[in-house]
């Protein structure tokens, strides 16, 4: 263990990824197997990742609703590919009011199918079209194993569902979504996603297509951190959702539905954590700067105060999010740990000579020790020289992370080097023309799944790394989340 008591991760990165969500107070453990609290910090990171993502659905035109989160039984029965995807996970509600329902309900696992149920209501012409609409809510999957954040059976999430009057609109939302989440991802929480297509046995339960935003996790592992589908008609054919045609006829409409969960959180916790706890980037961070004060007498303390208040005022003028932590329950190293570990993207400290100087310390979080430590920095440029350090620190963990997966990713142009890889916990980026089972057999044999096929393609063709035959696409294998 560390001095600060976190097991490292190359140790055990588990063992690390648990303790730090303990130790920095994101989560805790519901009495529920399989559910979480998420607890005010943790929340507060939710919170800024809603914002971002909010902000740019509604900047895109979509519209937020609210929709039950009980759904008759039957609903997820008509479309057979869903109801088959969703079997082992749901959770039924028989009884309520002391007797037993005349149908099962489904606590909401996702919510096509009663969203169609309404769409049918208020879809009749293709004026009522596009229909662009999110909701933020909870779902239940009931997970056998599970992972605060990262999998659990009630999580926290938006759910886009859009319905158009062209096959083409559709798919044209599809990609504008991915591209709204890869554009979140890389630069709000600086993690360099990879947004592509996924395979048909990866596709989401009733979709047409799906699409994802892969990232690399610190110990090599892939998560799926968004996804964005292509229903097709599939869901509006179940629900007879219809629109009356400029020429008069009836078609059904074409829909998508996208989402993003607080598996985000665990995705920033695990791309940019170190040894010393939470590396959070700034414009996700619930505080993005903490004023440590240090005294020893009550004179020095009186000043020191005064100076604190001074320099967090100016923070916050600039439209920083900042914290005072002038408790004197805790020394100030003690302080600095703890700040460290919750991932405060800067530090900034004032003692009695920084009073003297007019000036204060800058410490950032993504550079331990003298490194990332700056003496004398005037009290009058404090705002503006933490903006511009915040900003650093942000581009800087997007290129040390792009970095990372860079150098984690390998060409490979056969199997044994593919199982090579696989067992290094790298990303394989093949040549693909492998068949549905054939991907299952690499999936029992080494663990690694297709995760993507990159929407950004080399072009031309290339041996197959497992059947030898011409391919005509890259796929990206790895083991994941």
């Amino acid at each position: 263990m560390s001095d600060q008591g976190v097991i490292p991760r190359s140790e055990d990165y588990a063992a690390w990824y648990n303790e730090v969500i303990r130790r920095a107070q994101l989560v805790d453990y519901g009495p529920v197997k399989g559910t979480m609290v998420i607890r005010p910090y943790g929340f507060a990171l939710w919170e800024h990742i809603k914002e971002g993502l909010d902000r740019r659905f509604k900047e895109t035109g979509h519209e937020n609703a609210y929709f039950p989160m009980f759904i008759p039984y039957s609903f997820i029965q008509k479309e057979a590919e869903h109801v088959e995807g969703f079997s082992p996970e749901l959770a039924l509600v028989t009884h309520a009011g002391g007797k037993e329902l005349e149908e099962p309900l489904v606590v909401r696992p996702t919510s096509e199918t009663i969203i169609n149920h309404m769409y049918s209501k208020w879809i009749q012409s293709y004026r009522d079209l596009p229909v662009l609409i999110n909701q933020w809510v909870n779902v239940v999957r009931w997970e056998l194993r599970t992972r605060p954040f990262l999998r659990t059976s009630e999580f926290l999430w938006q759910e886009g569902h859009t319905a158009h009057a062209t096959q083409e609109e559709a798919q044209e939302e599809t990609i504008r979504m991915l591209n709204v989440y890869a554009d979140f991802a890389i630069n709000d929480a600086a993690i360099p996603v990879v947004p592509g297509r996924k395979s048909n046995i990866e596709k989401f339960a009733g979709a047409v297509a799906s699409y994802t935003i892969e990232a690399m996790m610190g110990d090599g592992k892939a998560l799926q951190s968004g996804t964005s589908h292509n229903l097709g008609q599939n869901f509006s054919k179940a629900f007879d959702t219809k629109f009356l045609t400029t020429e008069g006829g009836h078609e059904y409409v074409w829909q998508t539905s996208w989402g993003v969960s607080t598996r985000m959180v665990g995705g920033v916790i695990m791309a940019h954590g170190d040894d010393k706890g939470l590396i959070l980037p700034p414009r996700l961070a619930p505080h993005q700067a903490v004023i440590v004060p240090i005294w020893k007498s009550d004179e020095q303390k009186g000043s020191v105060l005064e100076m604190v208040e001074k320099i967090e005022r100016s923070l916050k003028d600039t439209g920083l999010r900042v914290k005072s932590d002038t408790s004197d329950q805790e020394n100030p190293g003690w302080k600095f740990n703890e700040y460290e570990m919750r991932g405060v993207p800067l530090r900034i400290e004032i003692g009695p000579k920084d009073v003297e100087k007019d000036a204060v310390v800058f410490a950032r979080r993504d550079r331990p020790g003298k490194e990332g430590k700056e003496f004398g920095i005037p009290s009058n440029e404090a705002g503006m020289r933490a903006s511009e350090w915040l900003e650093d620190i942000q581009k800087s963990l997007l290129e040390r992370a792009t970095q990372f997966r860079d150098e984690n990713t390998t060409d490979v142009e056969n199997v044994e080097t593919f199982r090579e890889v696989i067992a290094a916990s790298r990303w394989a980026r093949v040549w693909w023309s492998g068949t549905d089972d054939q991907e299952r057999k690499i999936k029992e044999e080494t663990g690694a799944t297709i995760r993507c096929f990159p929407i950004d393609q080399p072009g031309g063709k290339d041996s197959c790394f497992y059947t030898g035959e011409e391919a005509n696409k890259v796929a990206l294998f790895a083991k994941a989340y």
